[in-house]
Parts: structure tokens; C-alpha cells; sequence
């Protein structure tokens, strides 16, 4: 078939205008402790996932809250666009986008004991401030947020500032209060074993959500996950802790939790907009 001149220029226009309004997805890397998302427009936006740091309430390990590891292989393809990692219990795949990266994680549980409805996972989502826990993270000052006014969680009236009274307090899915109140307690006071560390706020979480805007406000990195249980951060290595909920599961069986982290040029009303693309049942 031969095209008419006419069509071939509508071709090429139609190929240009796609160039154009199409982005490059973000760039994948792996770390010593998960994956590195940059922009391959701007060297200098990227931020990193540690999976995965804490476990709570009986999750993988017995106890009310314990350590997690990053002592995972990762395999990455040639293009930078797909990382992946497993083991016993888990499969995580992070698959790049123009905005951030798609989370996909699968769980099973693979212990002799139910998990309960709290059961919850803490991966660690953050600049790659190079403090107390030393990595080959690069710090990345711009999204430090040394005066915890730049860093969000979505409460009852939507966006509101991490930080409250105490700068590392804990944000619980207020939909769980209930399970949260009845779940024993290790320590004599009736307190959690972590209150010393992240007291908990009156402010409870509404959604699995938290944002942080560059100091200029012209930036915005952000995680979300369907499924979540707690919503804290401002910690030594400056990073956001949103939980990612893996209960109730009885022995053997399974749950998909899906998730986004966020890095793009814009601000945190931005990002609301893609949440309601992306997660249009939650948002």
C-alpha cells in the first residue's frame, strides 16, 4: 500500500505531538538497602525505599513490634524501568512511571500462627539523609524538611502537616481503632513497646498517604499504598514510615497490596490530582 502524501504528514505530526507530550519514565537503581528513584530530567530529584525497616503487631515475626531487613536480591532490567525482589513470604515489584514508580507487593504467610487484622509492614521512604544509619544513599538536602512544615499525612479534612506536638508522633487508619485498642500490650503501662520513640497523635490517618514538598515547593515525593496501618516520620534519617497493612492472614494464605511513590516537578495539589487517576476508589 502506498500512503499519500497528505497521510504521511499526519503521521509524522501525530508522532511528533506524542514525543512531545510524553515523558521519560523514572530512572530505577539498586541500593544497598532497595531501590533509587531519579529524574531523568534532574539529577538532583531522587529518593529512595528501604524495604523494608519494622514489622507490627505479630507480622513475619512474633512480637508487637520488631526489625525487618534489606537483605534481599534485587534484579533490575537493562532499561532502568523494572526492579523486583522476594523472598519466603513476599514478592515486591517497583515498575517505573513518568511520576514516580508503580508498587506492586505480594504476601503470604508462611509462619504456624495467624496474623492479625493489624499486622503491618513499615518499609522506609526518604531523602537519603546519610545520618545515624549509614549507606551509599546521597543526601538530598532539598527535601530534608528540617522544619516539619513541608511534610503531610492525609487526615479527617485532607492534607494536614505531619508533625504535631511531638514531631515524631504516629498516625493510626482511623477505620482500625478499634483493633488497634483491643490488641494487647507487651508493656505494664498499657503503652505500645514503641511510645518512647513515636508517641501517638490524637490525629488519626484517613488514608494511606505521605507527601513531602521540596523547600521550594516546587517538587513533591510522596508513597501511598491501598492497604495501611500507621503514617509516621521526621526520624533521625528524615524519612516517612507509611505502613503497609499484611493482616489478617491465617498460615498459607495470601494478599496483593498495591502502591505508588511519587517524584515529580509540582506541588502537593498536584499530586492530588494524579491520586484520583491513580487510585480513583480511594480518592
Amino acid at each position: 500500500m502506498i500512503l499519500k502524501p497528505q497521510r504521511i504528514i499526519l503521521i509524522l505530526v501525530a508522532a511528533l505531538i506524542c514525543t512531545m507530550t510524553s515523558a521519560d519514565p523514572i530512572k530505577l537503581s539498586i541500593w544497598d538497602r532497595g531501590v533509587k528513584l531519579t529524574s531523568p530530567a534532574d539529577k538532583d530529584l531522587f529518593t529512595y525505599l528501604w524495604f523494608y525497616e519494622w514489622n507490627m503487631f505479630e507480622a513475619v515475626r512474633k512480637g508487637e513490634h520488631t526489625s525487618g531487613t534489606s537483605d534481599w536480591k534485587w534484579g533490575m532490567v537493562s532499561t532502568q524501568s523494572y526492579a523486583q525482589t522476594s523472598g519466603d513470604w513476599f514478592d515486591l515489584s517497583v515498575t517505573a512511571a513518568e511520576d514516580g514508580a508503580e508498587l506492586l507487593l505480594k504476601v503470604t504467610n508462611t509462619t504456624d500462627r495467624d496474623w492479625p487484622d493489624i499486622a503491618s509492614i513499615i518499609p522506609c521512604f526518604n531523602p537519603g539523609y546519610d545520618g545515624p544509619k549509614k549507606t551509599n544513599a546521597i543526601p538530598n538536602p532539598n527535601f530534608y524538611d528540617d522544619g516539619h512544615d513541608h511534610t503531610y499525612f492525609y487526615g479527617e479534612d485532607g492534607l494536614d502537616l505531619l508533625a504535631g506536638e511531638a514531631p515524631r508522633e504516629i498516625h493510626f487508619n482511623d477505620t482500625l481503632q478499634s483493633a488497634i485498642e483491643s490488641s494487647p500490650k507487651q508493656r505494664d503501662d498499657g503503652q505500645f513497646v514503641w511510645y518512647h520513640k513515636w508517641p501517638r497523635s490524637p490525629r488519626n490517618a484517613h488514608k494511606g498517604l505521605l507527601v513531602r514538598e521540596s523547600e521550594d515547593r516546587t517538587q513533591t515525593m510522596a508513597i501511598v499504598w491501598e492497604d495501611f496501618l500507621t503514617a509516621q516520620g521526621h526520624n533521625p534519617w528524615k524519612c516517612m514510615h507509611l505502613s503497609i497493612r499484611v493482616g489478617p492472614l491465617k498460615p498459607g494464605e495470601s494478599k496483593s497490596v498495591r502502591g505508588k511513590m511519587y517524584l515529580f516537578e509540582g506541588t502537593k495539589k498536584d499530586l492530588l490530582k494524579k491520586l484520583k487517576k491513580d487510585f480513583p476508589n480511594l480518592y
